[in-house]
């Protein structure tokens, strides 16, 4: 018989290492807890290279997600998605559409494969922030699907900000960590 329900779920450690009291005032705090998500998460054993967190645009925590692919057997269980639905649960939304209330920013260790990317235009966030590059994954041996320069240019023709490659090198430095320790490449 087929399971009538599925659960996308963050590593239990995420809950004791994120504060979400915390205000998070700058894009270089922001990205840098998506990195720490994305370490954590190669460091423990409990998924890919990959972490990002939902913020409003006062520096509120709204959600994270680490990538757990592996972890949950779903192809679909990316950071950014995590994150983005973790967020929408948080604000009792399918959108994080501003609608008088504070506006939502996606901030990820990398950047955004094709299906995290065409989550991002669905899930009303304003601006999107990552760090290391679809060129440090690729080399990283990950396949970040079809994403072109129009891809981009449709977001932001939509109203959604993109911001390349903040904090790059501590981003790239995630990849190269989980290559080192034997990470599965699961989409070659």
């Amino acid at each position: 018989m087929p399971p009538t329900e599925i659960r996308i779920t963050n590593p239990d450690w995420v809950a004791s290492t994120v504060n979400y009291t915390n205000r998070y005032t700058d894009d270089d705090a922001r990205v840098r807890l998506a990195i720490q998500l994305a370490r954590e998460n190669v460091l423990r054993g409990t998924g890919g290279p990959f972490g990002a967190a939902v913020f409003d645009d006062t520096g509120r925590l709204v959600g994270v997600g680490t990538n757990g692919v592996v972890r949950l057997n779903n192809s679909s269980a990316h950071a950014e998605i995590v994150a983005l639905a973790m967020a929408q649960a948080a604000v009792g939304s399918f959108t994080l559409q501003n609608d008088g209330k504070p506006g939502h920013e996606l901030f990820s260790s990398c950047e955004p494969c094709a299906m995290c990317l065409g989550a991002t235009l669905w899930s009303g966030v304003t601006r999107v922030v990552f760090s290391a590059t679809r060129e440090d994954a690729t080399r990283s041996g990950f396949d970040e699907g079809p994403v072109f320069a129009d891809s981009y240019r449709y977001l932001e023709d939509r109203g959604i900000t993109i911001e390349r490659g903040r904090l790059r090198t501590d981003g790239a430095a995630v990849l190269e960590l989980y290559l080192q320790r034997g990470g599965r490449i699961y989409n070659p």
